[in-house]
């Protein structure tokens, strides 16, 4: 018999097939066995979770925007997933943009790893970018490990990752369909945001009507048809628009490879709590009107979104404009990722929704989006990352509690249900002050997925 690091004994846990009071051993960072609660085994470490608390697979965030290096003044791989494993998150994928450099070349994606060796306190993998200049560089980055690519179909407003035209999107579908690799959009028109006149103003109104549904519908549209053509795989990333369920749905039924996700800032905020000058809430898409929200909730309930990740999107202080309260100048973004889960579970809870779904939500989808077969769920064969959650405690959110670089948040003062009493990375509880011990992870090869199948 295996020799067993440690023994998890959980009257509550989430498994693939639901919540079950389960022993769960552990063994060079993976879960060797899953058991009756009272079991026998014996273990170096035996550690029995009270019926207060829920045993969660680590959370996978696939959508974080780390800034180092170039623009570590913003957010930088320590402080990040720091945050990450505060909020139960065990593997963040780390997008193309935002720092200098973009991730478009073999040296850029070099670069980024050697900022973020040592330094990491969860898993990191990383997305690769899709820019006009760079197509022949994709097959490169794909042997290189990264986990898919992103593009932008409207101007991103730097000149090391300028977006791609709705033709150049076809072309780098067909190299993503070819290498059997996934394609991830920002979805929001270049040539209807275009027609839009640039805004300058406090009032959120007025920001909103800059940033029409109807842009966003427009690009999600060519992406479906897009995909359809080349048969890539094609995932819209943090929708805004609840008006484009019906076509994402259709296409779907039809078979287009498609899938999307949401953030909790869509799912918990509204366009009518948000006030003149509050650029604490600026994001790109915009948080629309609560009646939207309603309608993306019931998205995510029929599963047309399948799953919801941050898009932690760091900036300093000033960089949202805190004194002018202009909602043109200030950074879109919003930093979230230790908060997350409560965010989401305190929403997800008052619409009927169990634990289980936000897991599938949170963990399970995002890791098999991002071709993660080890991670974000409590199976046999898979890495030993887990979320002790306490789902009925409840806490006021305190900017000076967050663990990312900068404490700006819009949900200051607000009141949460669920908090995350423990994070463990492969059997061992993250100290968030301790030695970094996270690892940089790179696509699954087929081999490495069989095996996993056969460990299972």
């Amino acid at each position: 018999m295996t020799s067993l690091d440690l023994i998890i004994r959980a009257p509550r846990a989430i498994l693939p097939e639901g919540e079950r009071a389960v022993s769960i051993g552990i063994a060079n960072g993976r879960i060797v066995r899953i058991a009756a609660l009272d079991a026998p085994a014996s273990a170096r470490e035996t550690v029995t979770l009270g019926a207060d608390t829920v045993l969660l697979p680590g959370l996978v965030d696939s959508h974080v925007h780390i800034c180092e290096p170039g623009n570590t003044e913003w957010e930088g791989f320590l402080t990040a997933t720091r945050a990450a494993a505060a909020g139960g998150i065990t593997t963040l994928v780390d997008m193309p943009l935002d720092s200098v450099p973009t991730t478009v070349t073999l040296d850029a994606l070099a670069a980024k790893r050697d900022a973020a060796d040592g330094q990491c306190h969860v898993d990191v993998g990383f997305w690769g970018g899709a820019i006009p200049s760079n197509l022949a560089d994709l097959p490169r980055l794909h042997a290189a490990g990264v986990l898919g690519f992103k593009s932008f179909l409207c101007d991103t407003g730097t000149d090391d990752f300028p977006g791609i035209t709705p033709q150049h999107m076809r072309k780098v579908m067909d190299v993503v369909a070819s290498l059997g690799s996934l394609f991830i959009v920002h979805a929001e028109s270049a040539s209807a945001m275009a027609a839009m006149a640039e805004v300058h103003t406090r009032r959120y109104a007025d920001y909103l009507a800059s940033r029409p549904k109807g842009i966003e519908n427009l690009a999600i549209a060519e992406v479906i048809e897009a995909a359809r053509a080349s048969g890539a795989s094609a995932h819209i990333l943090h929708l805004s628009s609840a008006d484009a369920l019906p076509m994402i749905a259709s296409a779907i039924a039809d078979g287009v490879r498609l899938s999307v996700e949401t953030c909790p800032h869509y799912l918990a905020l509204s366009a009518e709590e948000i006030g003149n000058g509050e650029t604490v809430a600026k994001v790109g898409p915009p948080v629309r009107e609560a009646a939207n929200r309603e309608k993306l909730w019931a998205g995510v309930g029929e599963g047309i979104v399948s799953l919801v990740v941050s898009d932690h999107s760091p900036c300093t202080p000033a960089m949202k404009e805190p004194v002018s309260g202009d909602f043109g100048a200030a950074w879109g973004g919003i930093s979230s990722l230790q908060l997350g889960l409560p965010l989401t579970w305190s929403e997800a809870r008052k619409r009927g929704h169990s634990l289980a779904d936000v897991v599938r939500w949170m963990a399970e989808r995002p890791a098999a989006l991002a071709g993660l077969a080890h991670k974000g769920r409590i199976a046999t064969g898979c890495d030993a990352d887990f979320a002790v959650f306490s789902p009925d405690a409840e806490f006021v959110v305190d900017a000076a509690n967050l663990h990312h670089r900068h404490p700006v948040t819009p949900y200051a003062g607000r009141t949460l249900s669920g908090m995350v009493r423990e994070t463990y990375l492969r059997g061992k509880r993250i100290d968030l002050f301790g030695r970094p011990s996270g690892e940089l992870i790179a696509r699954q090869t087929p081999a490495e997925k069989k095996e996993l199948r056969r460990s299972a």
